[in-house]
């Protein structure tokens, strides 16, 4: 079970400008975790696509940044939750090509393509919190895994 070393970072989510600070600080706290650049731009996009998602249907809220470790591996863990309506169909929402908006229906299964461990929590009417965590160098708990 991964522990965490701390929360790094709690921030808002709530404009288009939030997006960018979030962008820049995830892919600062990656670089400072020691990940590599394709390692990066993965967790990078994923936090871009996630904290879309919070603004644009969950009207709205935070992520929480942290540096988790397990079997000696550093990882990356953001939570983002928000207080929106909630996801009515998960299985659907994380299918291929499904969208409620404008966008390509990439957002949350790309998302889970891009990191190593994904949650998703939600109900109608109860907000949504999505926990990704990518890991430096190799998931841990399996040998060799690149």
């Amino acid at each position: 079970m991964p522990t965490a070393a701390g929360v790094e970072a709690r921030l808002p989510i709530r404009s288009d400008m939030d997006l960018v600070w979030v962008r820049q600080h995830v892919r600062q706290a990656a670089a400072q975790l020691g990940f590599g650049l394709v390692d990066q731009t993965k967790v990078l996009t994923a936090a871009s696509e996630l904290a879309r998602n919070t603004l644009v249907h969950g009207g709205g809220g935070e992520v929480e940044v942290s540096h988790v470790t397990a079997d000696g591996v550093s990882g990356l863990r953001l939570t983002f939750s928000d207080s929106g309506p909630g996801i009515p169909d998960l299985d659907r929402a994380l299918s291929d090509g499904y969208t409620t908006g404008d966008g390509l229906g990439m957002g949350l299964g790309g998302a889970r393509r891009l990191v190593h461990d994904f949650e998703v929590e939600s109900a109608p009417g109860s907000g949504t919190t999505v926990r990704v965590t990518s890991w430096v160098g190799r998931r841990p708990g399996r040998p060799g895994e690149a």
